[in-house]
């Protein structure tokens, strides 16, 4: 398999510093999956334009390790045609030119950040074969679990004085940032949330959150905020890996916003670089919107007003109405924590789950059925049952679901959408579709919240949520908002991410 790489991504690689954590991720995954690393000669001479003498340096040095695609293959009509109604510069020209060799097939696959390029490959019909370096890692990760061996620590709250500041992580920021240094310092005896690589010690992600009083000052944001409580995201990075560890720290701010009773959570963020672009594209996604400027740093907000939006249901997340519908929903325990990891029991060991899988980190999941009807809609409520008899089995998560699919093109069309989210590796969901005439349907939901107090079977039997032993649930057994109500005080919860 022939893997083509985008301009981008080569000058990421082979600049003097480490400029970026996640592309030497991806290298070492293309040499797992023995992808053939390709470059065409449209970026050899992209890359000899860069101002960084040293970078072409060590870029032509190391040319060698690339196959090179010398001669352009013709322009195919189709390829024209989007070509003329996107293109505007010579570099969408040059980026059409790479996209044409996966087109006719001379490249298996493409793998670029540029929008505009994944938009012509949508066009083109081939945007299977066309990925971020987000979506190739969740492919190769879900057709060779075996090769994943990358270990990442579970989510760490640690003082900044804990923190080794010498990490290049921080490199970026300090560009960013003059006194980024006496700034994290003074924060010594702060708290942050991070993550680590085990393998080599190094930074993953770092998250510092702070909550504001309606006193607060924003006379340096135009335009001027209004006096709010607000949950400020103070510094926010995430290393591109594959492992969705963005959502994982977007559930940490929500969940922050839920506890302190905030009005509102704001971010102020460059759009300067490629991981600042697509953590803001990450936040348009749950409902920040552009507020204005502070300095050079754009600022988005996000309302935290109870809300659903049933039409866009993460822009409300994690907000859920009871008029909506409640079901019950079985999950077995091979697959329970390994979709649900923050609803781990206590007789599970934490150290199980430890290496990370993009479906553990995501607050967006799929849940792959063949229940008979009832099936839920958007919108509806989803009670998780982990399955285990009288005395095992317990209610441990509360979801919201966001689609519900049925109507697949084909098995590969099924694989491509349960990939991210779903706890089973891309053989296992083949044997899923493949199993029967009858196809499976997919639930795609967001995760919520994980009970605090488990109750059994035994107890929802006592509180006539379920009519008995032979009433367990086999597929989406529907209960009612007075029984959710019951299962949310019996469990101790906080409701109020709740709209009754």
């Amino acid at each position: 398999m022939k893997a083509l790489l985008d301009t981008n991504i080569i000058i990421h690689r082979e600049a003097n510093k480490v400029v970026s954590q996640d592309i030497g991720i991806l290298y070492r995954w293309l040499d797992r999956g023995k992808y053939t690393k390709c470059i065409h000669s449209v970026t050899i001479e992209e890359v000899k334009k860069n101002p960084n003498k040293d970078t072409v340096a060590t870029f032509l040095n190391k040319l060698q390790s690339y196959e090179v695609i010398e001669i352009p293959s013709p322009i195919q009509q189709a390829v024209q045609v989007v070509s003329e109604a996107i293109d505007r510069t010579e570099n969408d020209k040059n980026d059409t030119i790479l996209l044409n060799e996966v087109y006719i097939g001379r490249a298996d696959i493409l793998i670029t950040e540029d929008k505009k390029i994944h938009t012509k490959a949508l066009s083109l019909n081939i945007s299977d074969k066309v990925f971020t370096i987000d979506s190739f890692l969740e492919k190769v990760f879900a057709k060779h679990p075996e090769l994943v061996n990358y270990k990442v620590l579970n989510v760490q709250k640690l003082k900044f004085g804990k923190i080794d500041l010498k990490d290049k992580f921080f490199d970026t920021l300090r560009e960013d940032y003059p006194g980024f240094d006496n700034w994290f310092i003074k924060k010594y005896d702060d708290e942050a949330y991070i993550t680590i690589n085990s393998n080599n010690g190094m930074l993953l992600s770092f998250l510092f959150l702070k909550v504001e009083g309606i006193d607060e000052d924003y006379s340096n944001i135009h335009p001027i905020l209004p006096p709010k409580k607000r949950l400020k995201v103070g510094t926010f990075k995430v290393i591109n890996n594959g492992f969705r560890l963005g959502e994982r720290f977007l559930k940490i701010i929500f969940d922050n916003a839920l506890k302190n009773k905030v009005d509102e959570i704001y971010v102020t963020i460059f759009d300067k670089r490629e991981e600042q672009c697509r953590l803001i594209s990450l936040l348009e996604q749950w409902g920040f919107v552009f507020w204005g400027m502070k300095g050079e740093e754009r600022v988005y907000v996000r309302d935290f007003h109870p809300n659903m939006n049933i039409d866009n249901l993460r822009s409300t997340y994690p907000f859920v109405n009871t008029k909506q519908n409640v079901y019950l929903v079985p999950i077995y325990p091979d697959y329970h924590t390994e979709l649900l990891p923050d609803s781990i029991l206590n007789t599970e060991s934490p150290e199980e789950f430890v290496e990370d899988f993009p479906h553990r980190n995501g607050i967006g999941k799929v849940y792959v059925s063949r229940a008979l009807e009832p099936h839920p809609q958007s919108g509806d409520i989803l009670v998780f049952y982990r399955t285990g008899g009288y005395y095992k089995s317990v209610v441990t998560t509360i979801g919201i679901v966001e689609e519900l699919r049925y109507d697949f093109q084909d098995e590969n069309d099924f694989i491509k959408y349960c990939r991210k989210g779903s706890v089973f590796p891309e053989n296992k969901l083949r044997e899923m579709w493949q199993y029967s005439i009858e196809k499976p349907f997919v639930v795609k939901f967001l995760y919520l919240y994980s009970f605090p107090h488990r109750i059994n079977m035994k107890t929802l039997i006592d509180l006539k949520v379920l009519a008995g032993v032979n009433d367990a649930p086999r597929g989406f057994k529907p209960i009612t908002n007075e029984q959710l109500k019951t299962i949310i005080n019996e469990t101790k919860s906080d409701d109020s991410f709740i709209i009754y």
